[in-house]
């Protein structure tokens, strides 16, 4: 390979981006000089690139500008600096909007023509949503931490179960898009645009709650839909401690235009500095595929293998890791090629069939190992514990210790003839590795929705007392198990707060079923990947100590989980400002009685520079009442002086969600 060139970069804060409508969106740039018209990547997302996204940003964007590619960092529309009002994730306004930024950027004279997409979470939604539009100059898109189904992965339902995140995201979106733009950027018109945003923040909460079924209103985004609508080359990334970790795998199993995937150890970052490593050269890799199909470069990228995947040694399990053991393995498929099944039986998991009669109840304080559905970093212990405690209040099956070491990757399934008592049921089901030391560490789960047996779309009771067959998908991974380790499913009909129960307790009866586990076969080569490298990173100050606290306790009848995660007050010395963020997250319950299930989350956030004092203050909660769910929430801004602070909007909702 030829010695790369390295450009001087040049930056620009605050680019206007016009839209059809008159509006404009805001965009950070960098650009290397010296350059002719190159290739832009755009990073288009709702989290305030002036102070969200900013040291993530100084990580990525100058390295990949000084290397001969515009970087573009744009906000959603009502977000940071840009124009209009948000009204929901990857609605139309969004993704119409995205798609006028791709055609305006490449119509640029700075611009040769050719456009990519980066992003990770929302940014990696919205860039596979885009490309399923083909905007004829998108030409690559790197996603990474997204989802193909809204409905089927990602942070609302699983299984058709409602996730304890549901509510939690949508305290979250309240926060977020209740601040302000930065005076320094937009003017003296701060104030009357940040007034206006309180004034229409939406109360997303109200309809990701009611919306409970694979509805119209999931479908869209969904790229599912129709994989045959992306033309643009795509490289897909993820972890195996984030909870978005089966994108990887659908989209190479299913795109028809050219796909590479890479599942790593790590957590909801990027991976030239996310957690557990190994890091790698993430950015290297990105380059690789900008240089290939943005610039026609050959850089290797189509030989390869088409699904890179680190597969985990078995370690006792701990809430949080800097390093998982494991190796690198390229496969050109999702999954290993060798197929295992395993009955559940009356001894346990048998490789024969065998008659099984078992019962096992709700119990809510069943989940307390259960770690962050999508850890990234802020407040401690994310990671899923010891299963051991889960696992007794579950029904259990165990293999055997195994007589030879095999390595799981791919999606298992369990197949289950199971009766309730009630005609509303949920069941969790958790594949564990049972190891030598005693411990319990958690492979994989999934969940289903008993009632969404027949498919997403409907519900459909469970007949009391009698026998159905169902199916759960468990989520993809790629684990190590050694010879003498032994294999357990786990299963319970609630699993709180990852999952939120139904308002009954319920006692399912298992009759038969099998785990089927999919595994490598002798197939696959070894892969390597180069260390990380990145950009200088932004030179923040952190002005106040951060603090983080996790606690499960009693409280009279009541089980609470309690996160507390405060990141302190933190001063960017590049632009003055100063921010802080505080996340207070409480789930309690009765142990028996799910009825009872309650979760409250509160946000502050504050934003300042000199004479300039700002904050936003949100609080929700959810309740299960009757044959429903209760919402309340309220939003609060103030303005501050150095002695003063004085309230300047408040707003309170309170709904009450039919459950279906």
């Amino acid at each position: 390979m030829p010695k790369e060139t390295i450009y001087r970069v040049e930056e620009e804060a605050n680019l206007r981006i016009p839209l059809s409508n008159g509006m404009t969106l805001s965009a950070r740039v960098w650009r290397p000089v010296g350059c002719g018209p190159v290739p832009v990547i755009l990073e288009y997302l709702p989290y305030r690139k002036r102070d969200g996204t900013a040291a993530r940003d100084a990580l990525t964007h100058p390295y990949m500008a000084a290397r001969g590619y515009v970087c573009v960092r744009v906000d959603t529309r009502g977000c940071g600096e840009s124009d209009g009002l948000f009204d929901d994730e990857y609605s139309e306004q969004e993704l119409s909007d995205g798609v006028e930024v791709v055609n305006w950027l490449a119509a640029q004279d700075w611009c040769s023509g050719a456009v990519g997409m980066m992003g990770i979470s929302w940014g990696g939604f919205n860039g596979l949503q885009i490309a399923a539009r083909a905007p004829e100059p998108l030409k690559a898109v790197v996603t990474l931490c997204s989802t193909t189904d809204r409905f089927a992965d990602d942070i609302h339902y699983k299984g058709g179960v409602m996730l304890g995140e549901n509510p939690g995201w949508a305290a979250t979106v309240l926060s977020w898009f209740s601040t302000p733009p930065d005076p320094e950027l937009v003017g003296e018109d701060w104030r009357d645009i940040w007034l206006n945003r309180l004034e229409h923040t939406p109360f997303v909460a109200e309809r990701w709650v009611a919306e409970q079924v694979r509805s119209d209103y999931w479908a869209h985004g969904s790229v599912c839909e129709d994989y045959s609508a992306i033309k643009a080359a795509v490289l897909t990334v993820g972890g195996w401690h984030d909870g978005y970790r089966n994108t990887m795998g659908h989209l190479v199993d299913n795109l028809t235009a050219p796909v590479k995937g890479i599942a790593g150890p790590w957590n909801h970052k990027y991976p030239h500095f996310a957690v557990p490593g190994p890091q790698i050269d993430f950015l290297g890799e990105m380059l690789r595929w900008w240089d290939h199909w943005l610039k026609g470069i050959d850089r290797g990228v189509e030989a390869d293998p088409a699904y890179r995947c680190y597969v985990m040694d078995s370690v006792a399990p701990q809430t949080s890791f800097t390093h998982r053991a494991g190796r690198w393995v390229g496969l050109e498929q999702s999954r290993g090629a060798g197929m295992k099944r395993f009955y559940l039986n009356g001894t346990g998991l048998d490789a024969e069939e065998g008659p099984v009669s078992r019962d096992v109840g709700t119990d809510l304080a069943c989940g307390r190992g259960t770690g962050e559905y999508f850890p990234f970093g802020f407040g401690p212990g994310e990671l899923p514990d010891d299963q051991t405690a889960d696992d007794a209040l579950s029904m259990c099956f165990d293999s055997d210790p195994l007589d030879h070491r095999m390595d799981i990757v791919g999606r298992a399934k369990v197949k289950l003839a199971l009766s309730s008592d009630c005609p509303r049921a949920q069941i969790a089901v958790r594949l564990n590795d049972l190891r030598p030391d005693g411990s319990s560490a958690l492979i994989a789960h999934g969940f289903l929705n008993l009632r969404q047996r027949d498919g997403a779309a409907v519900m459909v009771d469970m007949p009391r007392d009698k026998a159905v067959e169902v199916e759960v998908l468990l989520d993809q991974a790629a684990y190590h198990l050694p010879e003498g380790h032994r294999l357990r499913i786990a299963l319970s009909p609630s699993y709180f707060p990852f999952i939120w129960p139904e308002a009954e307790p319920v006692t399912l009866s298992v009759s038969g079923g099998c785990l089927e586990l999919p595994h490598l076969d002798g197939e696959g080569v070894t892969v390597a990947f180069d260390g990380p490298k990145s950009a200088v990173p932004l030179p923040l100050e952190q002005m106040t100590p951060r603090a983080e606290h996790k606690d499960i306790r009693i409280e009279g009848q009541r089980i609470v989980h309690e996160i507390l995660g405060e990141n302190g007050v933190v001063r960017n010395p590049e632009t003055g400002l100063e921010t802080r963020e505080k996340v207070h997250e409480v789930f309690s319950f009765a142990r028996f009685d799910p009825a009872t299930a309650s979760a409250r989350f509160a946000w502050e956030r504050s934003y300042g520079r000199g004479d300039w004092r700002v904050s936003v203050n949100s609080f929700l909660q959810m309740e299960t009442v009757n044959d429903g769910f209760l919402l309340t929430a309220e939003l609060r801004a103030f303005e501050e002086t150095q002695d003063t602070q004085t309230e300047v909007f408040q707003r309170d909702w309170r709904v009450v969600v039919p459950r279906m």
